[in-house]
């Protein structure tokens, strides 16, 4: 193995799984029941936050007694509706991606906003958790993405330094939290991509997991 890199970091959701369409409806769904509609700015805004941002940014766009906790929670219950009954499904070339890493003894851990209620439920769900060395999610870290506190705990978990880490994320704040904590970040995105000098800051960008992964294998074998 290439001593350069000795760990890899994953992004959850939109990255692993494909759940951001599940969450954008939810977040819809649920704003309406409250009277409020959803625009595709606001919520390409918040993808990857953690809710205390999540928060700022809905009161910045509406009002200060924006009803976000209630929101939320309906929004997580239209969420796992729809896992209870369609299941989660994870983003083609994951397992193979996962199976080279494992074959190889590499380190591997996920780095998620989401809350660690909600992201034990999707790793079980979607048949992962004990795929990881460890899981640090939203309500771990005082600062939540763009900050790069998120991946700077996971390396410390992992005993690994920030700079032998390779990152996989799909939205902008998850690509600036990885460049802040001076990792080498690989951008697969979801539904947004990454524009203008935010792009450049990705070491690759990929379509999918699929073709990141023979990059991958070059970038652990020193070439």
């Amino acid at each position: 193995m290439n001593t350069r890199f000795q760990a890899v970091i994953f992004d959850l959701d939109g990255l692993m799984l494909d759940t951001e369409t599940v969450s954008h409806k939810g977040w819809k769904r649920a704003m309406a029941d409250f009277g409020y509609q959803l625009d595709d700015n606001t919520y390409h805004k918040i993808i990857g936050l953690i809710v205390p941002d999540m928060e700022k940014v809905f009161k910045n766009t509406y009002h200060d007694n924006f009803p976000l906790e209630k929101i939320n929670e309906k929004r997580l219950e239209y969420m796992f509706q729809y896992f209870d009954r369609f299941g989660v499904s994870i983003k083609p070339g994951l397992p193979q991606l996962l199976d080279f890493l494992e074959n190889r003894a590499i380190p591997k851990a996920v780095a998620t906003s989401s809350c660690a209620k909600s992201a034990d439920v999707k790793l079980k769900m979607s048949n992962l958790l004990n795929r990881f060395d460890c899981v640090v999610c939203g309500d771990d870290v005082e600062k939540g993405k763009p900050a790069p506190d998120i991946f700077l705990a996971a390396a410390r978990r992992l005993k690994t330094s920030p700079e032998k880490c390779i990152v996989f994320e799909d939205s902008d704040n998850g690509l600036l939290a990885a460049h802040r904590a001076d990792m080498t970040v690989i951008i697969v995105p979801d539904v947004k991509q990454p524009e203008g000098n935010l792009a450049s800051l990705a070491h690759k960008i990929f379509p999918s997991l699929v073709e990141a992964l023979p990059y991958l294998q070059m970038l652990l074998n020193g070439r």
